[in-house]
């Protein structure tokens, strides 16, 4: 088994020899691809809902005031219709996103019949794209709000915590309309990393949201040493927003032509055999350093699945060239 890392960021220098370090997926990949929050860094624009349509969302660079730019285009549009409904016409259900979401198909994928799924119902820096590769040998900045003048913003990962509006942020004359993070983006970035895998399963673990309970205010927030700060694209914070991830997983089952899996990271970390149960308080006069081992365990695993905090991220799994159940058994 080979490991490759996906990062821009420098090899750091105690990374073992062992693993590639590259700054592009690999363009052939046998094996298992994780994103882990990727996707909540790849450039998007944010609109705004006016009364004539769909507006793009313009910011300042530097002090981060918002203003509402030209209509949104013909792409951005149908992407808006189909995954981000107008609060104004269709009001928004609240999301379960511990239940899980399983795209249509048999248990066996076969890759030349297509199903795809119709629209349904912080972290490390280094740690976006991982590819476990057992047999092969093998620019923009983050416009999450379109720059005023024409700068960029770049999106990093961030610490783990699913983010919130934050209350420093300056009102804005559009700040009472709903805003939406247009994600078509990441569906193509998602669709490209999906159709350069031959046989595997490709894994992407994000903080997202559903088509049912697209938030009304939207998500886009700045991070800092950790803390949440506004999103001012001045490059001084990581500047990042949450993941459609049912628009994601649609574009990515399109390309491998086999239905895929949405779950919770509870549910994904349960059926991995993480259940974050107390140890029986017997162990601990038996064997008191392993009754402390399995308590820290625990409560690991409770933060992990704690939908107020790390929990909140979803899983999504794709299989390419692959059974569907066994890739995503539970």
């Amino acid at each position: 088994m080979r490991f490759t890392a996906v990062e821009y960021a420098p090899r750091p220098a105690n990374l073992p020899e062992e693993i590639t370090w590259t700054a592009e997926i690999p363009a052939e990949i046998t094996g298992v691809l994780l994103a882990t929050e990727w996707l909540d860094n790849v450039p998007l624009d944010v609109a705004v809902h006016s009364e004539d349509g769909w507006r793009y969302v313009l910011v300042d660079p530097e002090s981060g005031a918002e203003s509402v730019g030209e209509l949104v285009d013909a792409a951005d549009l149908d992407w808006l219709t189909t995954w981000w409904p107008s609060t104004a016409s269709t009001p928004a259900a609240a999301c379960d996103p511990t239940s899980g979401t399983t795209s249509p198909a048999t248990a066996d994928c076969d890759p030349t019949s297509g199903t795809t799924s119709p629209p349904t119902g912080e972290g490390d820096s280094t740690s976006g794209l991982t590819e476990t590769d057992p047999t092969s040998e093998s620019e923009s900045g983050f416009r999450a709000a379109r720059p005023a003048q024409g700068s960029s913003l770049t999106a990093r990962s961030r610490p783990g915590c699913p983010e919130t509006p934050h209350g420093d942020q300056p009102e804005t004359p559009h700040s009472n309309q709903q805003h939406a993070e247009i994600g078509r983006t990441r569906d193509e970035a998602w669709a490209d990393a999906v159709g350069r895998i031959s046989r595997g399963l490709a894994v992407a673990v994000d903080y997202g949201h559903l088509r049912e309970g697209r938030p009304v205010d939207g998500t886009l927030t700045g991070y800092r040493g950790g803390r949440q700060v506004p999103p001012v694209p001045d490059g001084s914070s990581d500047v990042t927003a949450h993941v459609a991830m049912d628009s994601v997983a649609s574009a990515g089952a399109a390309v491998a032509r086999c239905a895929y899996s949405l779950v919770s990271q509870a549910e994904a970390l349960r059926a991995l055999g993480a259940d974050g149960g107390r140890p029986p308080l017997s162990l601990a006069g038996v064997d008191p350093a392993g009754y402390v081992r399995a308590l820290a365990a625990a409560s690991a695993v409770a933060e992990l699945t704690d939908p107020a905090g790390l929990g909140g991220h979803l899983w999504l799994r794709q299989p390419v060239g692959i059974p569907f159940g066994p890739a995503v058994a539970r």
